[in-house]
């Protein structure tokens, strides 16, 4: 395992892309070894968004698994991890995962974080949200998930959309235990922007 163990980042056809990419930068900065997994859909996203191909974001991981192999060792349990990231996560993957019935690698290694009592960080990229998505979140808050949708901290002054992609980002890996250099802190990093403003 590397020397800050192991990250499954998953990258779902929600809108957000960059999200998924970043979090892979991130393990990189890091020295976390990353696993990815991505959906079919997700291609078309990365074509729409990034102008990237499945090859170009594989580059950015350390291990790449398809989506379709649910024996990869991301699908089990005694394969030790850090716990996962959805980033971005879509509604149809949320709803896979809450209702325990997977289709995919994808939600199949979200399934095996939560039954090992790891953490899995939901990037939810949807909105207005309906009543039945807010009880698919619930339950699977209930379940010990955490629901992450990236919300730009305009506290942090952002300069760009990438700051904004990065700090969001970054304060989901927060829950991992990983600090990664581009979030901004309130209380830390913050005074010395208070005081320039």
């Amino acid at each position: 395992m590397a020397q800050k163990g192991r990250l499954i980042v998953g990258i779902s056809g929600a809108s957000g892309v960059w999200l998924g990419l970043r979090a892979l930068d991130a393990c990189r900065d890091l020295g976390v070894e990353s696993h990815l997994v991505m959906s079919k859909s997700a291609a078309l996203t990365l074509a729409q968004e990034a102008n990237l191909t499945p090859a170009d974001v594989a580059a950015r991981a350390d291990v790449v698994h398809k989506v379709g192999d649910v024996g990869a060792s991301i699908a089990s349990g005694s394969f030790r991890t850090r716990g996962m990231i959805i980033a971005p996560c879509s509604v149809r993957t949320m709803s896979e995962i809450a209702t325990g019935v997977t289709s995919s690698l994808l939600t199949r290694a979200a399934d095996v974080v939560l039954k090992e009592g790891r953490r899995l960080v939901l990037m939810v990229r949807e909105t207005p949200l309906h009543l039945g998505h807010l009880r698919t979140m619930t339950a699977l808050a209930e379940m010990g998930a955490v629901i992450a949708p990236p919300m730009p901290a305009f506290y942090a002054k952002p300069q760009s959309i990438e700051e904004m992609v990065d700090q969001s980002v970054g304060r989901a890996l927060d829950g991992f235990g990983l600090d990664w250099a581009p979030v901004k802190r309130w209380g830390e990093d913050l005074k010395a922007i208070r005081s320039e403003g």
